[in-house]
C-alpha cells in the first residue's frame, strides 16, 4: 500500500501521525509541504478526497490568512486555493492519501480509518 504525508516536522500532530503510521509498519512518503507544495490540482484532487471545499482545509489563525484577506466570504474556491498553493503555511496538516482516500490527521488516529 501507498501512503503518502503531507507533513510538517515542527507540527506536533503531524509528527504524531507519522509516528502512527511508522507503528503500523507503514513507511510513507514524505511530503514536506512547505518545501515542496501542492499545486492547484493536486490540491484539489485532495480536497476531493477530504471532502473539503478549501475554506476547510485552511488555517484560519495564520497571519497569511488575514494578510490576504481570505476571510471574505465572497473569494471563489479558485482564489482559496490559489492563496494556499502561493502560502502553503495555510493548508492544515497532516494530510495523509491511501488507498484512494484522504484524511486530515487532527487528531491523528483519524488517519487509520483510510488505511
Amino acid at each position: 500500500m501507498t501512503v503518502i504525508i503531507y507533513h510538517n516536522p515542527r507540527c506536533s500532530k503531524s509528527r504524531q501521525t507519522l509516528q502512527l503510521l511508522r507503528d503500523r509498519d507503514l513507511e510513507p512518503t514524505i511530503i514536506e509541504y512547505l518545501q515542496t507544495p501542492p499545486d492547484a490540482a493536486t490540491l484539489r484532487e485532495i480536497l476531493r478526497k477530504l471532502d473539503l471545499d478549501a475554506r476547510g482545509l485552511m488555517r484560519m489563525k495564520e497571519e497569511a490568512y488575514k494578510a490576504n484577506g481570505l476571510g471574505d466570504e465572497e473569494l471563489a474556491e479558485d482564489a482559496l486555493i490559489a492563496a494556499i498553493v502561493a502560502n502553503p503555511v495555510l493548508m492544515e496538516r497532516p494530510v495523509v492519501l491511501a488507498n484512494g482516500k484522504a484524511a486530515l490527521g487532527r487528531p491523528p488516529e483519524d488517519v487509520l480509518e483510510i488505511l
